[in-house]
């Protein structure tokens, strides 16, 4: 479409990770198999939180709700993403992308609020025992979550509008395998200097408010850990914290190199890859670490399974 003597651009070509067809393809199966995992264990942890009415508490709220997330993440671009390496289509839409763009950030924001949210329900539930239900009603879990869904979604609005607001005159082609802000931004040919600060300041208070809070809550947690005696609960304390730390780490190491470094330090190659960490595979990890391991959650999906499948006996026997 030409404005003037510019051409402007209705269209994006995606070009994935690899210019090599073979590599595209090996990599369109093994993101494929991890989506479905992912998909698998958070549809578990969801089935087993909702159909035992013994883990309807704030804890197992917060972690439906994370898996919830974690589907809905991903799905913004592992599906699509598959469907074009083999079917060969790599354009995308300017309002496709936009749309890609606006709900990858909001599920992504939801993702690490939500981590934060779960810290703070342990470090109540590890230091502050007796306080437990006063401070975490289910009430006031539904608010306090409902409230995140506002925030992220207003801040979201506001890149999706600043990026609606540019021209897109030059290259269509983004050196990544979905729309994301860095690639769009370095593709515009309006000034960009507000989309930046926008990133920098809202993206940043919004990342880094639930980082301090999730190192605030272990911190505690651990300071409470080391003054119990039992060797064995000091182990088993360890190794969960331990866990849901390797996980916050890989998330917010790899999200905050691709979005709070300068721009010369982006590379076609870097960026994509340190996408795939904190978009596929740490909502891969999310269901293993902070629920399939737990013992109440292995009992409810025996439960559910057992329902399950006395319910398909019943009915092959009719």
């Amino acid at each position: 479409m030409k404005r003037g003597n510019l051409t402007v651009i209705s269209e994006f070509v995606l070009l994935g990770l690899f210019s090599s067809a073979e590599k595209q393809h090996f990599l369109s199966i093994l993101f494929l198999c991890m989506y479905l995992v992912m998909v698998l264990g958070n549809m578990l942890i969801i089935l087993g939180i909702g159909s035992d009415s013994y883990l309807h508490s704030p804890m197992y709220f917060f972690l439906s709700n994370l898996a919830f997330v974690d589907i809905c993440l991903t799905s913004t671009k592992v599906p699509r993403m598959v469907v074009n390496i083999l079917t060969g289509t790599q354009t995308i839409s300017f309002a496709g992308c936009l749309t890609q763009v606006f709900f990858f950030i909001s599920f992504a924001n939801m993702d690490s609020l939500l981590i934060c949210v779960i810290a703070y329900d342990r470090y109540v539930a590890i230091c502050h025992p007796l306080h437990y239900t006063s401070l975490m009603n289910l009430h006031l879990c539904v608010q306090l979550v409902a409230g995140l869904w506002v925030v992220t979604y207003l801040h979201d609005l506001l890149h999706t509008a600043l990026m609606a607001r540019l021209s897109f005159c030059a290259s269509n082609v983004i050196h990544h395998f979905f729309c994301d802000l860095n690639p769009l931004l370095k593709l515009s040919c309006s000034d960009v200097s507000i989309n930046v600060m926008a990133t920098f300041i809202m993206g940043g208070l919004l990342a880094l408010t639930p980082l301090i809070g999730i190192l605030i809550s272990y911190g505690f947690i651990f300071s409470t850990v080391l003054k119990i005696t039992s060797t064995d609960g000091n182990q088993r304390a360890f190794s969960t914290c331990g866990c849901h730390l390797s996980v916050v780490v890989l998330f917010y190491g790899t999200s905050s190199a691709v979005y709070f470094t300068p721009s010369s330090s982006h590379t076609p190659q870097r960026d994509p890859l340190s996408a795939i960490m904190y978009t596929l595979v740490t909502p891969m990890l999310n269901p293993f670490i902070y629920s399939l391991r737990n013992k109440d959650m292995k009992k409810a999906l025996q439960k559910t399974l057992c329902k399950g499948r006395n319910f398909i006996q019943r009915q092959l026997n009719i």
